[in-house]
């Protein structure tokens, strides 16, 4: 049995799970977040707890199960507290403008780069740092993976953008002559 698939999910006060044939709809304060129905998968809701359970033991059936449980899991998270990734931009000269939908970058390109967000993400900015925010987990992680991939971040100075919690190993410059 999946360790993560068999352990049941509380359903905390506001949130509403809905199961269907091909989509599992969750609502709550946040918003509302659909994850489709994995077909070797059964799900249900008992009470305040949703159980995810296997229709078989086959090797896709085993896999599924726990991906599953975890989609639900974190559209619940989603829809009751959101997730949010920090981004920090270092580099002499590197700027950092706008909000909401959309952001400007200065990032040592001859152009300024822009970037907007897709629907259901928010971008926060301050001083050097980017908030990526929302209720889905996979929109704000793309989204947070695309904008560091605009400038990564090099191991000689580390400039560039990286995540706040990252940390860059740092390779020695030139040794010189003796």
């Amino acid at each position: 049995m999946s360790r993560i698939g068999k352990q049941p999910i509380d359903i905390p006060a506001g949130v509403t799970i809905t199961v269907g044939d091909k989509e599992i709809t969750v609502a709550g304060p946040k918003g509302q977040l659909i994850v489709p129905v994995q077909p070797m998968t059964t799900t249900k809701v008992e009470g305040t707890q949703v159980i995810v359970t296997r229709k078989d033991d086959e090797p896709k059936s085993r896999a599924w199960h726990g991906l599953q449980r975890a989609l639900i899991n974190n559209a619940v998270n989603g829809v009751t507290k959101g997730f949010e990734k920090k981004l920090e931009i270092n580099g002499v000269g590197f700027r950092l403008s706008g909000g909401g939908q959309e952001i400007e970058m200065a990032l040592g390109f001859s152009h300024p780069v822009k970037y907007r967000a897709p629907e259901g993400v928010q971008l926060t900015t301050n001083k050097m740092e980017i908030t990526v925010s929302g209720i889905d987990k996979q929109k704000v992680g793309q989204v947070a993976a695309e904008i560091r991939s605009l400038k990564k971040p090099e191991p000689y100075k580390g400039k560039g953008i990286k995540y706040v919690d990252e940390t860059i190993i740092r390779k020695a410059g030139k040794a010189g002559k003796k």
